[in-house]
C-alpha cells in the first residue's frame, strides 16, 4: 500500500510486529537495514517486536542477530516455558501412571514369553523355550508377591499423586507470594495452577541483554528494572540524532483500563504534539493512556518490555506499579501483549509523525485454495495457530485502515513460514519436509527485506544509501546480501 514512493528524506518508521518466534525474523530484517544503510527515524513494536525496536533505538541490533545472539545461541528454548511446577506435576503424574500400568505391562510380556516358547517348541527348540518360560514364570511369581508389587504399586502411585500436588501448591504459593502481586478471584483450582506458560525466562533474558547494551563495557551489575529504564532513557536522549540512535515506541494493553496504551521516548519535534493528544479525536484521555519515557515515566522502560512479553491468557500479565503522583494515582494495573493490536500501532506511528511506515511481520499472508496443513495438537502449538492467524488478519486491518490517509506502508513479511510462535526448538515443515530452525526465519527474514524492500523499494527510489562499515558495492554483485538493491 504506497500512496506515494519512498524517499529517505521523509520522517521512516519501522514497525516490528509478533509473537515469540516472530523476533528471529525481525533479527534478520534489522540486519538486513542495517548493513544497507537504510535511513530509519523511529521504531515501534508490540509483542516480540518491542524487542526489536528497544534494541535497534540505541543501535543494539547486532545483539540480536549475532552468532551468539537469542535466535541463534540455545536461550530461545527457555522462553515461554510451562511452569516449573507444572512441568513437576506432569512428570509425577506420568511416573504414577507407569507404576499403574506396570501388572498390564507384565501381564502382555508374559503373554509374549509363551508365545515366543511354543514358536519354540514347534520348531524343535523346546527346551529353550521350556526354559525361557520358566524363568520369566519365576519372575512374575517374585514381582507379584503380596511384599513386592501389589504392596509397592499403590505406593508408588500415591507417592506421585502426593508430590503432584504438592508442585502445584507450592508453585501457587511462591507465585502469588511475588513482590506486588495483586489477588486474584476465580475457582480455587485455578487460583493454584495459573497460566499454563511462564514469560519469566523471556523477559529476565532479554532484560538482561538489555543491561548489557546499556552498561557497555563497564562490569556492573544488574540494578532494578526501573533503574534499567532511567538509564536507558538518559542513553538515548543523549545520543538521539547520532548514527544508530532513534526514536522508541511500544503498544501492549492494560487489562484494567481495558485499553491500549503506548510508551515513547520521542524526540523534541514530535513530543509534545504526540502526548497531548492534538492529532487524535480524544485527546482528553490521552493522559490516561501514553507514557513519556523521556519524562517521569523513563522508569517504566522495562515494564514496557515485560508487558509487550506477556501474552493473554497463557501467561500472567505483567503488573505495573504506577507513581503516586502519576494519571492512575500509585494504581497497580495488570498489562499483556494483544496480537491483534496492529492497526493501534501503526495509528501511534502516524501520529508520532511519520510519513512512511515499513512494516515487518513474520505472519505470512491469507492463505488461498490447496493451502491446507495439518492441525497440530499440542497446546503449545494450538494457541501459536490461534496468535497467528489473529496477526494475520490484524495486519489486513491495519493496511486497510491506513489506506488512503497519506504517506506509504511498505510490508515485509515471509511467504510461508512453517514456524509457530512458540516453536522455539524449529518445526518440522510438510511442504518442504524437513525440519525449519530460528537461524534460518532469522535468514529468511534478511533475504526477505532485500528482496521485498531494499531491492525493489530503496534501490529503485534512485537516492544513495551509505552502508554502515563499508563503501557501497558494485550494483553487478552476484550476491544478493552485498549489493544495494
Amino acid at each position: 500500500m504506497n500512496d506515494s514512493p519512498y524517499s529517505p528524506r521523509r520522517r521512516t518508521a519501522l514497525v516490528l510486529t509478533g509473537t515469540g518466534t516472530a523476533g528471529a525474523y525481525h533479527a534478520g530484517v534489522l540486519h538486513a537495514l542495517h548493513e544497507a544503510g537504510v535511513k530509519i527515524d523511529l521504531v515501534a513494536g508490540r509483542g516480540i517486536g518491542a524487542v526489536g525496536a528497544l534494541f535497534a533505538a540505541i543501535d543494539g541490533g547486532s545483539r540480536l542477530w549475532g552468532p551468539d545472539g537469542p535466535w541463534r545461541g540455545a536461550g530461545a528454548p527457555r522462553f515461554y516455558r510451562f511452569r516449573a511446577p507444572l512441568r513437576v506435576a506432569a512428570w509425577a503424574l506420568g511416573a504414577g501412571l507407569v507404576a499403574l500400568l506396570s501388572p498390564l505391562v507384565l501381564l502382555a510380556l508374559a503373554v509374549l514369553v509363551y508365545i515366543a516358547g511354543l514358536v519354540a517348541a514347534l520348531v524343535g527348540l523346546t527346551s529353550a523355550g521350556a526354559a525361557a518360560t520358566a524363568w520369566f514364570g519365576a519372575v512374575l511369581d517374585r514381582l507379584f508377591a503380596p511384599l513386592a508389587l501389589p504392596t509397592v504399586m499403590p505406593r508408588l502411585v500415591a507417592f506421585a499423586l502426593v508430590v503432584a500436588l504438592a508442585a502445584v501448591a507450592v508453585g501457587a504459593v511462591g507465585w502469588r507470594r511475588g513482590a506486588g502481586r495483586r489477588r486474584g478471584r476465580g475457582a480455587a483450582w485455578w487460583r493454584l495452577a495459573g497460566a499454563p506458560l511462564d514469560a519469566r525466562g523471556a523477559i529476565s533474558g532479554f532484560r538482561g541483554l538489555l543491561w548489557q547494551l546499556i552498561r557497555g563495557a563497564a562490569s556492573l551489575p544488574e540494578p532494578p528494572p526501573g533503574e534499567i529504564g532511567r538509564r536507558y532513557a538518559e542513553l538515548v536522549l543523549e545520543n538521539l540524532g547520532q548514527p544508530g540512535f532513534r526514536e522508541v515506541l511500544v503498544t501492549v494493553h492494560d487489562l484494567d483500563a481495558r485499553t491500549d496504551v503506548v510508551f515513547a521516548l520521542l524526540g523534541d519535534g514530535h513530543r509534545q504534539r504526540f502526548f497531548s493528544g492534538e492529532s487524535r479525536v480524544h485527546a482528553a484521555a490521552r493522559t490516561a493512556e501514553a507514557f513519556d519515557l523521556a519524562g517521569a515515566a523513563s522508569d517504566h522502560v522495562a515494564d514496557a518490555l515485560a508487558a509487550a512479553l506477556s501474552l493473554p491468557a497463557v501467561t500472567e500479565p505483567h503488573l505495573v506499579v504506577f507513581r503516586p503522583e502519576s494519571y492512575w494515582r500509585g494504581e497497580s494495573h495488570r498489562m499483556c501483549d494483544r496480537p491483534d493490536a496492529v492497526a493501534r500501532l501503526v495509528a501511534e506511528v502516524a501520529a508520532a509523525g511519520a510519513e512512511q511506515i515499513v512494516l515487518v511481520t513474520d505472519a505470512p499472508g491469507p492463505g488461498g485454495p490447496h493451502a491446507l496443513a495439518a492441525g497440530r495438537r499440542e497446546l503449545k502449538a494450538r494457541a501459536g495457530e490461534y496468535v497467528r492467524g489473529a496477526e494475520t488478519a490484524a495486519v489486513a486491518d491495519a493496511l486497510d485502515a491506513r489506506a488512503g490517509r497519506g504517506g506509504s506502508v511498505f510490508v515485509v513479511r515471509p511467504t510461508h513460514n512453517p514456524v509457530g510462535p512458540f516453536d522455539f526448538g524449529g518445526a518440522d515443515d510438510d511442504r518442504s519436509d524437513r525440519r525449519h530452525s530460528l537461524a534460518e526465519l532469522a535468514d529468511r527474514g534478511y533475504e526477505d527485506a532485500y528482496r521485498q524492500f531494499i531491492e525493489p523499494v530503496v534501490g529503485a527510489s534512485g537516492d544513495r544509501l551509505e552502508l554502515a562499515g563499508r563503501s557501497a558495492p558494485s550494483m553487478s554483485s552476484s550476491d544478493p546480501a552485498d549489493r544495494i538493491r
